[in-house]
């Protein structure tokens, strides 16, 4: 179980409806009338409001696979900075509440557990600044959409009623995701133009990096993740020099 309280039965249920009806009016009111390019900021700022004990979340889509997965907001650097992490080393919590379609919860980054099922990115979170990582998915049909990744700079566990929050925020922006994508020709995409073009060019650094080495995308990809952890950079950075020629791998 994920946390419990006192209330059981209907108690419960009526509890939940009224944190349900809370939590949807507080996001409506947030994003009505907000430009469809606005929304992810005003999204993540109306989230962090409403989950008062995390120090600050992301918001991340997986249109297709994992290593497509892109940053659609966060509420501030260390946020960004650990959907990147996950990105770069391929591992971590978030990426598994997709595989999982369920709750990943970490409230010890520098647990033994933790550390034996995500070595590098238990490490480069904690540097970043995060004691506690939670991440949930966002259901679609059938499918995960993305993560809602919220963290917290010192370790300790959720309460009953908070995971219960977190988790009806989570519908709540899943919610929102397809209700706008559905809601006008461009939808989720409008959001997702810039962050598409840097992901655009991780694929295009791929490529290269397989003419120059003569290997499968598979070892290519892993060979720009190795060297931005390395160089302490992110995959896009180091993408970004292998398209512009400032970098080429056959010099290692």
């Amino acid at each position: 179980m994920l946390g419990g309280d006192p209330q059981s039965g209907g108690g419960a249920e009526e509890a939940n409806e009224i944190e349900r009806a809370r939590i949807a009016h507080e996001l409506a009111a947030g994003v009505g009338g907000v430009p469809s390019a606005e929304v992810p900021d005003v999204l993540c700022r109306t989230c962090v409001s409403l989950l008062p004990a995390m120090s600050g979340l992301s918001v991340s889509v997986t249109p297709g696979d994992l290593d497509s997965g892109v940053v659609l907001c966060a509420s501030d650097g260390v946020a960004a900075r650990l959907a990147e992490i996950q990105y770069t080393l391929g591992e971590g919590p978030g990426r598994e509440a997709v595989r999982l379609r369920a709750p990943v919860l970490v409230p010890d980054l520098t647990s033994a557990r933790d550390i034996r099922r995500w070595p590098l990115f238990s490490l480069q979170a904690a540097k970043a600044g995060a004691g506690a990582v939670f991440s949930l998915p966002l259901a679609g049909a059938g499918s995960a959409l993305g993560t809602l990744d919220l963290y917290r700079r010192t370790p300790g566990s959720l309460r009953g009623a908070q995971v219960r929050t977190a988790l009806l925020v989570a519908d709540a922006i899943s919610l929102v995701v397809v209700a706008l994508d559905h809601a006008s020709p461009e939808g989720v995409a409008t959001w997702l133009a810039g962050a598409e073009a840097d992901h655009e060019e991780v694929h295009q650094a791929t490529g290269m990096i397989m003419v120059q080495l003569g290997v499968r995308a598979e070892e290519a990809l892993l060979r720009l993740r190795a060297r931005a952890f390395a160089e302490g950079r992110t995959s896009m950075e180091m993408a970004r020099a292998v398209v512009d020629r400032t970098l080429d791998l056959r010099d290692e």
